[in-house]
Order: structure tokens, then C-alpha cells, then sequence
């Protein structure tokens, strides 16, 4: 057999290559750069490569082709592996908008005293004397930012993915960072290492899901194209258990990295022990690029046999809401409570994956599934970053403080940052004026247009329990005595950096103009049409 060449289309790939090539330069940097110079030199470049990237997906936008009713059309590329659309650089837009700011709380280092919040030695054990010289000596780990560029890079990659293999790929390349990331906080060590395991061990524990549906769905069509498995759906080729059994199994792997129940157990657990910065930004991307995998997995490879994956979806949507309303109203934490926050809007964001997806199918003014997603995951990407960035500052004599009784009469000794906290929990809430309303709005009336009335009721309803327990926290800030129990601690503010302020005022201004003026957004996720097939 001759060998041929593979063709490579740089020219619309140089924004994913520029987050891979600066992952690998901050390899090298962390090999030969001395200790005392790898901070400095390790955020600029994570910094500007990233800046770079947002600019060339900007550029790599404008140069698409365009229909006629002014839709990108976009490009298959690597030998249709890799579908340059308009979705596709949408996703890579806002991911890489909460890349920059997982960049920013990565490097900040006012709140610990001089250092970041990452452990000084990883290797050392918790308590022991080599851990507390490797704090009194100030070390911190820098390789947690190529760590960074490489879990961006496949998270860019994992929605543009147009064949399994490299889906799966992209998969493997977002996650492992995310493992090693999610173990190396300064404070609560063995509560960092047994967030880093769990997910870990339930994320191979996917992964493995995934592969085998793979090789189902390749024994039923084939092909590990997209376009191929959509047309042997479509021919009905008679492998019915083979489709099925390989959809059900991929469609776990994918499940498990959105934290749509049952698959969401990890959520609580990764989201209270990784560093606070590590699930900011984990949070916004992670969500968002799976839930591009997701959308492109069922829309172009599956788009033809719907009738399969939307009552699986339906079961899966209220469940995903049920659980993490209801759990989330017993927590006791700040940040279990915004992981199981963060398991209902994933059931919110599946309703919306339920609505018409073709633009053709809809009337004039409405608008389709994958623009109310688009719009949703920007609006929630920016409140749970902000939130989280929030969270860093309120801090005891033992570091971060979370629980809800430390909270208590926050409003009223730092009235600024619990305010701007409230706002972030109103807009996840829904409450109008702020972005989550609309959001919520537009995902709901897609449904309800595809006829998912079920679905809508049990999310307004879930909403409501919602307003509960985000209303009880501004309530535990405002109203309640701030004197502390016997025993306790009440929690201050720490004045952080302008990396940290930065991160919060541009997730408050986001999240406060997409309540009012969400058009223009809107109209961007429209106007990147749909997915190639």
C-alpha cells in the first residue's frame, strides 16, 4: 500500500497550534530557565500565547466563507478530521476568554503571602519536613501553566473534532492536565491529592466507556467519520445492537465530562479540593468544550437517528436538574454548593440540546438549539469564573474559607465583594437583568419549540429550588449576626492584585451587559451557523 501524504490546512489551524507550541516552549522552560525566573517567563508566555490564539480565532472567523443567508460554512481539514465551522470557532473564542482568566488567578500571588496558591514540592508527602521546607523556602510549581496551555489545546481540539479517533484524543490530551492540576494546592493537601485520584480514576473509568463505544460504532459503520457514521445511520444498515450499545457508551464518556448525573459524582469532590483557581477555570472550559464534543457528536454523527439519543436525553436532562437542586440546597460549603450549582445547569444546558437544531425549521425571530447553548455556555462561563474568583479572596487564618458559617455577615465588613458575589449567584439563579435570564430563557424556548414541554416544566421547577439556595447565601451575607461561634472563625477579604480584580470586574461587566443587551452575542452565535456535515 502507497503511502500519502497527509494534508495539513495550517492556515486555519495556527490558533490551536500557537496553544499547543507554547505549552511545549513552557516545557522547555521549566528545563533549562532557573527556578527564580520560570514565574515571571511562564505566565507572559501563557499569557500572550493565549492573547495571540483568541486573535488569530478572530482572524480565522472573518476569513471563513459565508451562504447566503449569512452563515459561516467553514472547512474540513486534516483529511476530515478536523472541522474548521463557525461553532466550532466560537467555542475556541470563549474558551480561550476563560483560558486568559484561568491565566490571571493561576498567577496570582498577593492572597498567599508572596506565593500562588500551588504547592511548592508536589512529590512531598503532606506534613512532612520536606513539604514544610519546600513552603518556608517559597517554591511554587510553574509547570502548571504549560499544564494549562496543553488542557486548552485539547479542549479546543475536542469540539472541532470531526472523526472519533481524534475526539477521543483531544478527550485524553483536556483531561490528563486536569489531573495533575487538580492535586497540587498549597493548603489542604491530602484533600487536593484525593480530588486529583477520584477524578483520575472515574475519568479512566470513562475514557474506557468511550473507547469501546468507538469501536462499536466503527464495527457498525465502518468509518470513524462523522459524515460517514451519519450516512450509515441514515442507510440503516441493519446493525441496530452495535449502533445502540456503542452510542450508550460513548455517550457516557461524554456525560461524565459535562457532570450530568449519574455520572456527576466527582463534580462535588474536584470542585472542593483542586485549587480554587484550578476550578474556575476548569469550570468555564471544561463544560464548554464538552458540551461542543456533545452537540457535535449527536447533531452531525447521529444528527440522523434523533428519535434514539432524545428520549436517553430527556431522562438524562431532569435527572442532571433534580439531583443538583436538591443536593445543592444540603450543602454546607461554598464550593460543593456551586458543583452541584454547576450539575443543574448542565441539565438547563441539555434542555436546550433538545430544541430544533436546523435553522430552516424555525420561524422567523426564533432561534435555533446550538445558538441557545452557545449563548448559555458564554453566559455561564463567565458568572462561575467571577464566582470563583470571588471565593479566593474570602479567607481565615487557615486559607480559603468556604464553609457557610464563615461567610456569615460578610456584607456587611466587605459589602463590595459580597455584593458582587450576590450579583454572580443572582444571574446563575436567573433572575432578570443579568445574563443567566437570558440564557435560561433561550434554552427553555427551544425546547418548548421542539415540543420538550416535560423537560421545560421540570427545569422551571428546578429553578425555583435553585433561587433557594443562592438566596440563602446572600441571606447568610446580609442578614445574618456576623458574630462567630463558640470555636469559630469569620472569614475576611483579601486584597487581591489587579490579575484577580481583573478576572472579577470583566465576569460582573459580562454577566451584567449580556442581561441587557444579549443581542449582539446572540446574534455572533447565530451567525456561526451550524455544523458541517
Amino acid at each position: 500500500m502507497d503511502f500519502t501524504k497527509p494534508t495539513i490546512e495550517y492556515a486555519d489551524l495556527w490558533p490551536m497550534l500557537v496553544v499547543y507550541g507554547v505549552a511545549c516552549l513552557g516545557v522547555l522552560v521549566e528545563a533549562f530557565l532557573p527556578r527564580e525566573r520560570r514565574f515571571g517567563v511562564q505566565s507572559l508566555l501563557a499569557g500572550a500565547g493565549l492573547v495571540a490564539a483568541l486573535v488569530g480565532t478572530i482572524l480565522v472567523g472573518r476569513d471563513l466563507d459565508v451562504l447566503g443567508d449569512g452563515a459561516a460554512r467553514g472547512t474540513i481539514d486534516v483529511e476530515g478530521t478536523i472541522a474548521i465551522d463557525g461553532p466550532a470557532l466560537f467555542l475556541w473564542g470563549i474558551i480561550l476568554v476563560f483560558a486568559i482568566g484561568g491565566v490571571l488567578l493561576f498567577a496570582e500571588r498577593r492572597l498567599e503571602g508572596g506565593v500562588s496558591s500551588f504547592a511548592g514540592q508536589a512529590a512531598a508527602l503532606p506534613g512532612t519536613e520536606a513539604e514544610r521546607q519546600a513552603s518556608t523556602r517559597g517554591l511554587e510549581h510553574t509547570e502548571v501553566y504549560p499544564l494549562l496551555m496543553f488542557a486548552v489545546g485539547g479542549m479546543m481540539l475536542f469540539p472541532a473534532a470531526n472523526d472519533l479517533l481524534t475526539m477521543f484524543v483531544a478527550l485524553e490530551v483536556l483531561s490528563l492536565p486536569l489531573y495533575l492540576l487538580c492535586g497540587l494546592a498549597r493548603r489542604r493537601r491530602l484533600l487536593s491529592q484525593e480530588a486529583a485520584m477520584k477524578y483520575f480514576m472515574l475519568g479512566a473509568f470513562s475514557s474506557g466507556f468511550f473507547i469501546y463505544g468507538i469501536a462499536l460504532v466503527y464495527g457498525f459503520a465502518g468509518s470513524m467519520q462523522f459524515a460517514d457514521i451519519n450516512e450509515a445511520v441514515r442507510n440503516d444498515l441493519g446493525n441496530d445492537a452495535l449502533l445502540l450499545i456503542g452510542l450508550g457508551m460513548m455517550s457516557v464518556g461524554l456525560l461524565f465530562k459535562v457532570g450530568a448525573a449519574p455520572f456527576h459524582q466527582w463534580t462535588p469532590d474536584v470542585y472542593q479540593g483542586a485549587p480554587t483557581a484550578v476550578t474556575a477555570f476548569m469550570a468555564a472550559g471544561t463544560k464548554i468544550a464538552a458540551f461542543g464534543a456533545l452537540l457535535r457528536l449527536f447533531y452531525v454523527a447521529f444528527g440522523s437517528d434523533r428519535w434514539t439519543w432524545q428520549p436517553m436525553l430527556w431522562v438524562i436532562a431532569i435527572l442532571t436538574m433534580v439531583v443538583g437542586a436538591v443536593l445543592a440546597v444540603v450543602q454546607t460549603d461554598m464550593k460543593r454548593m456551586l458543583a452541584y450549582s454547576s450539575v443543574a445547569h448542565t441539565g438547563f444546558l441539555l434542555t436546550g440540546v433538545l430544541g430544533v437544531q436546523q435553522a430552516t425549521e424555525l420561524s422567523d425571530g426564533e432561534i435555533t438549539s446550538l445558538q441557545a447553548v452557545l449563548f448559555y455556555l458564554t453566559t455561564y462561563g463567565f458568572a462561575m469564573i467571577g464566582a470563583f474568583a470571588v471565593v479566593t479572596l474570602v479567607r481565615d487564618s487557615g486559607g480559603e474559607a468556604t464553609t457557610f458559617a464563615r461567610w456569615q455577615g460578610l456584607g456587611r465588613r466587605s459589602p463590595l465583594v459580597a455584593g458582587l458575589f450576590a450579583f454572580f449567584l443572582l444571574s446563575m439563579a436567573g433572575i432578570p437583568l443579568t445574563a443567566g435570564f437570558v440564557g435560561k430563557w433561550a434554552v427553555f424556548t427551544v425546547a418548548l419549540s421542539a415540543g420538550a414541554w416535560p423537560v421545560v416544566i421540570a427545569a422551571i421547577l428546578c429553578s425555583i429550588v435553585a433561587v433557594f439556595f443562592y438566596v440563602r447565601v446572600i441571606v447568610l451575607m446580609f442578614f445574618v449576626d456576623g458574630d462567630p461561634a463558640p470555636g469559630g472563625e469569620l472569614a475576611v477579604v483579601t486584597r487581591p492584585s489587579v490579575l484577580t480584580s481583573a478576572t472579577i470586574v470583566v465576569g460582573v461587566a459580562a454577566t451584567l451587559v449580556l442581561g441587557v443587551v444579549p443581542g449582539p452575542v446572540l446574534d455572533l452565535a447565530g451567525h456561526a451557523g451550524q455544523f458541517l456535515r
